[in-house]
This record gives structure tokens, C-alpha cells and sequence, in this order.
């Protein structure tokens, strides 16, 4: 077990990554009571030996690790990597360089949509893995051998699972085919949360303008407030309470203790007095009309007369992804397909590039009424015709 834990032993290994084209990495880390993750350890690995990084060793700078992951020339290997890769955003400001998710790459060699690592290794190589420490508290020290050869897996059998949907890409042609999903899970917005933004990732369905001004900037202070301590977003007012104190806009105290679900040590404590100050700031400051029209415009409805023709392309979407190997949600969402039926293509990607070469084409053609899905029981199959 190659167990680093001094700055010394962490830079001789990554002497030794800085020469090799591509690199697993894989980290383990705590959130639950703090906005920040904090991370706990750390795998690094390549193709013929691994090593665990232990970031909580005393004086242990991940400095030389930092530049490997900013090396263009060296590909680094996750599986589901928003998670780590906001880690080391929030550590070094930075988005790793030259990135490759096994996840995303899965999804386009015929493996299922958001496939778990645990089941890809099994897939891929045939060994199932011990998941016996997944809910191992990482921050405790010492971490025993199971705990260790468990985390070290995570990055081991990654090299397999690499090599093998790199050259299946590469076979194919397909190596372009996740460049988008890609560049999403790179981009620095993703982990840079501007407060004046976040209540756009709450779900909701009110878009008057008296509903998303109080849901804005609660949503602003409390995100602000997440960041200043600290603390979980959830750990200040969950989602729904925050739903639901922009649907009433209380006006004192007493009708705030009325919202439902919020808890009486809100109220009582600074986090009332918060609350209130911002609702009252809310009516003073309005947001423009002209954002409760963009909101509302999200919400891309169907016609009522052409659900049938978007159940039709939700089968088309599916006998496309089975026929060519490549996951539907990575082809096209429903919000796509809603933009097709309203002849919207700008709005989807399903209508560009590659996805419009396995999908798109049809998908128009359908809407037009020129092609035809039928069962071929001689062949036991779906016939896609033009007619």
C-alpha cells in the first residue's frame, strides 16, 4: 500500500505521474455540515501502480499534485467527477486541464445513462468490488487496510475502464461525441455560485413577479449566508420552507411563524430578523417583469393536441439510442424534444452536430409526417421508413 503523507513522498510520486499520459484520480471527502466539501483523502493512479494521498497528514502541501492536474499534456481519468473537481476549484480556482469522465464516456458505448463505477468495473473487467466502506466517515484517523484497499479500487480498475472506452471511442469515431458534456462538467460556473443566481436551481412553478422577488433574494441571503459559516444551504431554511415563505410574503413575525414546515428557532432567533429584512427589501426592490416573462418561457409546454406526437418521439429517441448504442439522455431530454414539436430547433442540441446525424434528422422528418415506425414481426423488430 503506497500511502503518501508528507509533501516529500507526494512529490517524488508525482516526478513520476508528470511523465505519463494519463492519470485516474478519484478523492473522498465530508459534507454534510459545511458548505464546502472538505477532502479527506485522496487516489491517484496510472497505469501500473496507484497511491493514496492522505491531504490531512500534518504539513501536507498538495501543491505538487496541483500542477499535475493543470498539465494539459496529461489526461486526467474521473468517473462522475463534478464532485472532485469542485474540490479542487474550491482549492486552487482552477478546472483540471485535459479532463476525461468515464461516466459521460460510458453513455456513448452503450453502457446505461449515469452508470455507477462499481457496475462499469463489473462490466468491463468482471471483478465486483467491496462496497462494504462506502459510508466509512473518511475524516477519522487512522483508516485501516480494508478502508484503504476500498478507497484505492476507486482509482485502480479506473485505468482498465479508461483503456477500454477510449479505444471503443476511437473505434468508432465517437471520441468528439462527448465534447459537450464535457466542456459542461468544466465549466467554471458549474462551482461558482453567484448568489444573485441561486434561486434559479430551486424548482418552482409561480412566476408572478411578487412570488420570484422574495424567492430571489432569500435565495441570495441564504446562499450568502451558506458561504460566510460555512454551512449546508438545508442547515439555514431547506427548499420548501423558502418555497413556501415566498408564497405567503410575510409581513411581520407573527404571520412568518404561519409559514409552513419553518421552525420555531427561526423565528425566534437572528434568522427571523434576517428573513424579514430581506422580504422587506424584496417589495422595495422588485425584480423587472421582464426576467418573470424569461422564467415563465422556460416552462416549455406541449400542446394538448400534439402529446401524441411527443410520446411518438420519445419512441423514435429510443430505438435511435438502442440502435446506435449511445444513452437517450445524452441524444436528447424532453425539454428537447418539446423545442422540435414547437419547431424551436436553435433551443437543442439534438438538432446540431452528431446528434441531429443519429436522431435529429428522423425527429424532423417525424414531425413533417414523412416517416413511419412500424413492427416487422417477421423480423421481431422496429422498422424506421421513410415515406
Amino acid at each position: 500500500m503506497n500511502l503518501i503523507d508528507t509533501t516529500e513522498k507526494l512529490t517524488q510520486f508525482c516526478n513520476i505521474l508528470s511523465t505519463k499520459p494519463f492519470i485516474t484520480v478519484d478523492s473522498e471527502f465530508i459534507r454534510e455540515h459545511t458548505y464546502y466539501p472538505q477532502l479527506c483523502l485522496l487516489q491517484i493512479g496510472y497505469d501500473g501502480d496507484a497511491a493514496i494521498v492522505d491531504p490531512l497528514a500534518k504539513n501536507m502541501d498538495l501543491t505538487p499534485f496541483f500542477a499535475i492536474l493543470d498539465n494539459p499534456d496529461i489526461v486526467k481519468v474521473f468517473h462522475a467527477g463534478r464532485q472532485d473537481i469542485e474540490i479542487f476549484y474550491n482549492l486552487t480556482g482552477k478546472i483540471p486541464a485535459n479532463v476525461f469522465d468515464t461516466q459521460i464516456a460510458a453513455m456513448v458505448c452503450g453502457f446505461a445513462d449515469n452508470i455507477g463505477y462499481g457496475n462499469l468495473v463489473q462490466a468491463i473487467t468482471g471483478v465486483e468490488l467491496d462496497k462494504s466502506c462506502r459510508l466509512t466517515d473518511w475524516s477519522i484517523r487512522p483508516l485501516d487496510e480494508n478502508q484503504l484497499v476500498y478507497a484505492l479500487h476507486d482509482v485502480t480498475y479506473l485505468v482498465d475502464c479508461y483503456k477500454y472506452l477510449r479505444q471503443k471511442m476511437e473505434e468508432t469515431g465517437r471520441l468528439d461525441w462527448i465534447d459537450e458534456e464535457t466542456a459542461c462538467l468544466c465549466d467554471k460556473n458549474c462551482y461558482n455560485v453567484n448568489p444573485d443566481d441561486a434561486w434559479m436551481r430551486i424548482k418552482h412553478n409561480v412566476h408572478s413577479q411578487h412570488f420570484l422577488s422574495a424567492l430571489k433574494y432569500l435565495a441570495a441571503w441564504r446562499e450568502e449566508r451558506a458561504k460566510k459559516f460555512n454551512t449546508p444551504r438545508s442547515g439555514i431554511l431547506k427548499d420548501d420552507v423558502l418555497l413556501n415563505i415566498a408564497s405567503t410574503f410575510p409581513k411581520t413575525l407573527d404571520e412568518l411563524k404561519q409559514v409552513r414546515n419553518i421552525k420555531s428557532d427561526v423565528i425566534k432567533g437572528k434568522l427571523g430578523a434576517e428573513i424579514m429584512e430581506t422580504l422587506q427589501f424584496a417589495r422595495q426592490n422588485p425584480i423587472p417583469t421582464e426576467i418573470c416573462r424569461k422564467d415563465r418561457k422556460k416552462e416549455t409546454s406541449v400542446p394538448n393536441h400534439e402529446q401524441s406526437l411527443f410520446e411518438m418521439l420519445r419512441m423514435l429517441l429510443k430505438i435511435k439510442s438502442q440502435s446506435h448504442g449511445v444513452s437517450s439522455r445524452l441524444i436528447a431530454s424532453d425539454a428537447d424534444l418539446r423545442y422540435i414539436i414547437l419547431n424551436q430547433p436553435q433551443n437543442t442540441q439534438a438538432m446540431q452536430g452528431w446528434r441531429f446525424e443519429v436522431f435529429g434528422s428522423d425527429a424532423q422528418k417525424l414531425c413533417r409526417g414523412k416517416l413511419a415506425i412500424s413492427y416487422n414481426p417477421a423480423k421481431k423488430c422496429i422498422d424506421v421508413k421513410e415515406v
